[in-house]
């Protein structure tokens, strides 16, 4: 079974155990909100895990943010991480998912007896735990993160080929943005809430965008089908 049939599976679990967000959503859709259930980035977390790439993942609310724990390798050291996120600013157009992260309250523990130069810098407690993107600087980052400053992270999701690459991310991009805008992020008890501001002018220009992304390219489709002596 492929990633995205597994998470279609689990979406349909989710919903059965939990009827109440159907409703949830609509509501949410009426007030420009969309709520992502904090299970299912669980769910996330613990595929990452079976992928190899982290241990032992565990997700609490602590609204406005999230704790984020895992068991990480952090070059060539095996250690116990544990932050509280918050999401403090995202932009939000056709060539760019970008969102500053702000992490609190972290705490890194060596796991074992590594003898790794980091293990011993984190035991001495030399190594400034308050500012990880300092310490991200000399790590192999992946693409997605564009800049590490103190306790931020600079994040553009359309960095990743996956994303960025995918025409149809592309096309409801183009569509969307003209009429609202990400304003911000935040958790609750058992969501992470994504909000939105419309635009006023939004849909004479989310008209054109339709026009220029879905119904052109259909038409032009459509008519290379017809023989030309018609």
């Amino acid at each position: 079974m492929s990633m995205a049939q597994r998470a279609m599976a689990a979406a349909g679990s989710y919903l059965r155990r939990n009827p109440g967000e159907i409703g949830r959503a609509v509501r949410n859709f009426i007030g420009l909100r969309w709520g992502l259930p904090v299970d299912s980035l669980r769910w996330l977390m613990e595929q990452a895990a079976k992928g190899g790439k982290i241990e032992d993942p565990v997700i609490t609310e602590v609204p406005p943010g999230l704790r984020v724990t895992a068991s990480v390798d952090l070059m060539k050291t095996p250690v116990r991480a544990s932050a509280v996120v918050y999401i403090d600013r995202v932009v939000l157009d056709p060539e760019q998912i970008r969102m500053v992260v702000r992490l609190e309250e972290i705490w890194v523990e060596v796991i074992g007896d590594a003898t790794t130069p980091v293990a011993a810098l984190l035991r001495s407690g030399a190594l400034d735990l308050s500012k990880p993107g300092e310490l991200a600087k000399y790590m192999d980052l992946p693409p997605v993160i564009v800049e590490a400053n103190d306790n931020k992270l600079t994040l553009d999701l359309m960095r990743e080929p996956k994303i960025g690459e995918n025409p149809i991310v592309r096309q409801a991009l183009s569509i969307v943005t003209p009429m609202v805008t990400m304003h911000g992020i935040e958790a609750d008890d058992d969501h992470l809430n994504v909000v939105f501001r419309a635009f006023p002018r939004g849909m004479t220009e989310a008209a054109g965008a339709l026009r220029t992304h879905l119904l052109r390219p259909g038409f032009k489709r459509v008519r290379g089908l017809i023989p030309s002596f018609l």
